[in-house]
């Protein structure tokens, strides 16, 4: 341990936290699973609580709060605030306060406070260990949230919610089911502890393990396998480019359960307002990533004839794409101006716009009689 780090005091609140999560997950639980074992109901809960607490997270704390990528109804919103307490990983205000902080300075050493550039332990989990100045909670940001009624009631209750999500749910689960410590172990303590590293692997291997198709400039990046087991965060390098659109697998086949969660939501009246980037932004990034690419490739290339001939190349393919790309913009928002005017031809020919101009006739006619009576009482 370096003489620097050795002077940074523990934060005793999240060691205490792990070390009662971790422990007995290495040990009683073993030892329970040996001598007694699980049955389906339990296993069954263990990964239902899994997906409501990690969605919440993701749907929740993550694209809802901290990105406001959408809006949510009330009910799902306390839906979330109850499930995210569950999930552990501190109050909305904070959780989304830093992960604001960590998009804005992402990967810089001294400000990230999870910045990978610290090594992949650090980003994981090593952040929450010690009072880094990094970490320091500033709420500066969250002036939103701290509007919020239900966020703040949660930020003020967060450990009389946290300790009775945590144990209530799972004591409930087995007098329902008859085995009070089978429950308290799988849907409720591995449950838990694995929620914890699903999400901290988008802090450490999403930004270290897999392909990065949209940009450079930070080290997000995109990774299937990973998108699977964090309910779709895991297309990371999207994410950090484009962090307001409510979709992280922006393509039909990619797998983002939190995705597909807000649009049932939306479809059933419990959210709103989706924000999405336009495609031609979307393809504009491709393109370029794809470009940076290939100039990488050719700056490795040993023939300088071949490669002052390919770099011409290349070049020429480059602004042909460009054209291509502001060209295709322009006509979609050509159709979009089109779709307006189509929409307010419509609006102008309707029952109701008449109507509506009626009612501002009559209205100016009114506030035109009032400045009257005003003046000949002044008179």
């Amino acid at each position: 341990m370096s003489e620097a780090r050795a002077r940074i005091p523990l934060n005793w609140p999240a060691v205490f936290m792990f070390l009662i999560t971790t422990v007995p997950v290495l040990t009683v639980f073993p030892w329970y699973a040996w001598k007694f074992g699980f049955d389906a109901f339990e296993w069954t809960w263990f990964v239902v609580l899994c997906f409501l607490t990690g969605l919440s997270i993701t749907g929740g704390y993550h694209r809802l709060w901290a990105h406001r990528s959408y809006e949510a109804s009330k009910p799902l919103q306390i839906v979330y605030m109850l499930l995210g307490a569950m999930s552990l990983q501190n109050s909305i205000l904070i959780w989304a306060s830093s992960h604001r902080v960590h998009h804005r300075y992402v990967d810089d050493v001294d400000k990230d406070p999870y910045s990978i550039n610290r090594g992949l332990w650090f980003a994981h989990m090593g952040w929450m260990l010690r009072d880094y100045p990094s970490g320091k909670v500033n709420i500066a940001n969250a002036k939103d949230l701290e509007a919020n009624p239900i966020v703040m009631f949660q930020h003020r209750y967060y450990l009389w919610l946290a300790v009775g999500m945590n144990l209530g749910i799972p004591l409930l689960l087995g007098w329902w089911h008859g085995d009070i410590w089978g429950s308290l172990l799988l849907p409720g303590l591995l449950r838990l502890v694995v929620s914890h590293h699903v999400t901290f692997f988008i802090n450490s291997l999403a930004h270290y393990w897999g392909r990065r198709p949209y940009t450079s400039e930070n080290t997000a990046r995109d990774n299937d396998l990973l998108a699977f087991l964090t309910y779709g965060e895991g297309y990371h390098n999207f994410h950090h480019i484009f962090q307001w659109d409510y979709r992280n697998g922006v393509r039909w086949w990619q797998y983002d359960p939190t995705k597909w969660l807000i649009r049932t939501c939306a479809a059933l009246g419990l959210a709103s307002g989706l924000r999405r980037v336009p495609e031609f932004q979307i393809r504009k990034a491709l393109v370029e990533r794809q470009i940076e690419r290939a100039r990488e490739r050719l700056a490795e290339c040993d023939d300088p004839s071949l490669l002052k001939r390919l770099q011409a190349q290349l070049e020429q393919e480059a602004s042909h794409l460009a054209e291509l790309i502001g060209h295709w913009a322009a006509l979609q928002q050509e159709k979009i101006e089109a779709t307006k005017q189509k929409l307010l031809h419509q609006w102008n020919e309707s029952e109701a716009h008449k109507k509506l101009q009626g009612l501002e006739e009559s209205l100016r006619l009114q506030q035109r009689r009032v400045r009257l009576i005003g003046r000949l009482q002044v008179a």
